[in-house]
């Protein structure tokens, strides 16, 4: 069954019709005498440059206003320094993934697809995921997801705190994933084949003796088994598998999930 058609689209439309759900310590929205320039387009300038960077790295104010035509000085009038135009990319990015209508009897269907759709949307924007690591990310469209993710929870009946606490656990999972799977385009940008790493690293582990390490040298033949897509969604799997064992415990599972 598809996800609902109607996707959150960043910053604009979404946001606007909720600021109440800007967090206080953003820059407020304000007009300007340049109708060109507003948070709309200093997003959408920092967007294009992680496009062309691949990394956030690549972001600096100086480099934005050169985008946009003017000079530093005159964004910070509606962004207040470069965390908080991070924190505003974030959010815009997030406002990419679709969100489904939650059925009780698919919420497990629901919740794995909404992750995996989550990872392919921050996958595609560089190393936008790094963001999240180390702070909580906030925004009207990150807090539109995690409602979404919260009441798909709430529908399978899994109990209050672990839906609580499995939004920032499965977060800081497919952020994991996600970042990883920048760095390694970065290596390939840099000319530098990540498979040749991890050819490295299993031929040290088939290496290892196994009289010393007998079961990892029983597994080792399957350490570098699986793509990236294929593990993430066995990580998946227990994530979800564990809630919905949780879910059951609880005697609160929806009879279709």
């Amino acid at each position: 069954m598809p996800f609902a058609s109607t996707t959150i689209t960043g910053m604009t439309g979404a946001a606007d019709r909720d600021d109440r759900a800007e967090p206080p310590w953003w820059t407020p929205r304000k007009s300007t005498a340049r109708r060109s320039l507003d948070r709309k387009a200093i997003v959408a300038a920092a967007r294009e440059v992680l496009r062309t960077e691949g990394a956030i790295d690549g972001l600096s104010m100086r480099r934005i206003a050169t985008e946009l035509g003017t000079g530093p000085a005159s964004l910070y009038a509606h962004v207040a320094n470069k965390d908080e135009l991070l924190e505003l990319l974030f959010d815009d990015v997030a406002g990419e993934i679709p969100l489904p209508d939650p059925d009780p009897a698919r919420w497990r269907e629901q919740v794995t697809r909404l992750w995996a759709d989550s990872r392919e949307v921050m996958a595609r924007n560089g190393d936008i995921s790094r963001v999240a690591l180390g702070r909580v990310p906030v925004g009207p469209n990150t807090v539109r997801l995690a409602e979404v993710t919260m009441a798909l929870l709430r529908a399978g009946g899994v109990p209050d705190r672990s839906v609580a606490w499995a939004v920032d656990v499965v977060g800081l999972y497919v952020t994991a994933h996600a970042v990883e799977g920048s760095v390694n385009a970065s290596h390939q940008r840099a000319g530098r084949n990540p498979d040749e790493y991890y050819a490295q690293v299993n031929t040290y582990f088939t290496g290892l003796p196994a009289e010393r390490y007998p079961t990892v040298a029983a597994l080792s033949h399957l350490v570098a088994t699986g793509d990236g897509d294929e593990r993430f969604r066995f990580g998946l799997e227990l994530l979800v598998g564990g809630l919905a064992a949780q879910a059951r415990t609880s005697g609160g599972e929806s009879s279709g999930g």
